[in-house]
C-alpha cells in the first residue's frame, strides 16, 4: 500500500528538465573540452510524458558572460574558468537562449558511454541506412574506416558509440537521431525482466562513471514516470535543418543560426505546461 501511495505521489511532481552532455574527450584529457552531444530531456509526471530534444552542437547562440559562439563551447568555457563550471554554464546557456529552465545535468565521456551499453549486455537497434565512415576518429587521435550495415543490429558499447558518433557521410542532424535511437534502446533494455537482476550492477556502473547532480532520490522520483511512459512513448525530436540557417562567421567558422520562429513552437509543445 505504501509503495502504491509513493507511485501515485510521484505523478504529482513538477516537470524536470535534464541537460545530457556527451563530451568530446579522450582518456586522461579531463573535462576542459567541448560537448560533442547536447540533449535536453524533459520528464513531466502529471502527463505522464517524457521527451528528448537534440540541440545541434554548431548552433550559434549567446553564451552568458562571453561572446556569441557555438553552443558546444559553453561547457569548455565554463570548465576552463573553474572545475565543475562546464555543466553550469552549459545549463545557463540553454536556459537563457531557449527560455526553458534546466534543473539538472548528466555528463559522460566516450568510455562511460561504452561501459553503460556493455553493462546492459548491448542494445538492439534497427539501422535505417548503412553508416560508412572513412575517417572515424579514434581515442589516439587517428582515424579508421568503419561500416555498420542496415537492418537489425545488436550493438556492444564500441559499436553503439561508433553509430552514435560518426558524422562523415551524413549530417549532424542524422547523427542526433541515431543518438536518440541508442537512448531509447537503452530504455528498452532496462524494462526487460531478464535485465532486472543486473540492475544493481548497472546502477553501480552509472554511479561510478557518470557525472551528474541528480541524486538517488531524484532518480527514484523520476523512474515511475519513465516506466509509465515506456520507451516507445518517449518523444524524440531534433532541431533540424528547417529550424536553422547555415552561416559563416567573420572568422570563417561554419555555424548554424537558430530560426526561433520555427524552434519556439517546438519548445512550447515539449516543455509546457
Amino acid at each position: 500500500m505504501a509503495g502504491y501511495a509513493f507511485w501515485q505521489w510521484t505523478a504529482t511532481r513538477p516537470r524536470t528538465n535534464i541537460l545530457v552532455l556527451g563530451l568530446d574527450c579522450r582518456p586522461d584529457q579531463g573535462y576542459v573540452t567541448r560537448s560533442d552531444t547536447l540533449i535536453l530531456a524533459t520528464i513531466y509526471p502529471p502527463g505522464p510524458c517524457a521527451a528528448l530534444l537534440s540541440i545541434p552542437r554548431d548552433l550559434y547562440v549567446e553564451i552568458p558572460d562571453h561572446d556569441a559562439d557555438r553552443i558546444n563551447t559553453a561547457h569548455f568555457w565554463g570548465e576552463n574558468e573553474a572545475e565543475g563550471g562546464g555543466p553550469a554554464l552549459a545549463m545557463q546557456t540553454v536556459a537563457q537562449n531557449f527560455g526553458v529552465p534546466v534543473h539538472h545535468y548528466v555528463r559522460l565521456d566516450f568510455d562511460t558511454f561504452r561501459a553503460i551499453v556493455d553493462s546492459v549486455g548491448g542494445v538492439d537497434v534497427i539501422v535505417e541506412k548503412p553508416v560508412v565512415d572513412d575517417a572515424y576518429p579514434t581515442d589516439d587521435y587517428g582515424a579508421i574506416h568503419i561500416e555498420i550495415p542496415a537492418g537489425p543490429q545488436h550493438m556492444d558499447g564500441e559499436t553503439a558509440l561508433r553509430y552514435a558518433r560518426s558524422r562523415h557521410g551524413s549530417s549532424d542532424f542524422d547523427r542526433a537521431r541515431r543518438q536518440q535511437q541508442i537512448l531509447v534502446a537503452l530504455a528498452h533494455c532496462l524494462i526487460e525482466p531478464e535485465v532486472w537482476p543486473h540492475l544493481p550492477a548497472i546502477y553501480q556502473v552509472v554511479m561510478d562513471n557518470v557525472d551528474t547532480d541528480l541524486t538517488t532520490w531524484d532518480l527514484l522520483l523520476l523512474a515511475p514516470t519513465i516506466y509509465r511512459v515506456g520507451p516507445d512513448g518517449i518523444e524524440h525530436r531534433v532541431i533540424g535543418p528547417e529550424m536553422t540557417d547555415p552561416w559563416t562567421t567573420p572568422t570563417g567558422g561554419a555555424v548554424l543560426l537558430p530560426r526561433w520562429e520555427a524552434i519556439n513552437p517546438l519548445l512550447q509543445e515539449l516543455f509546457t505546461p
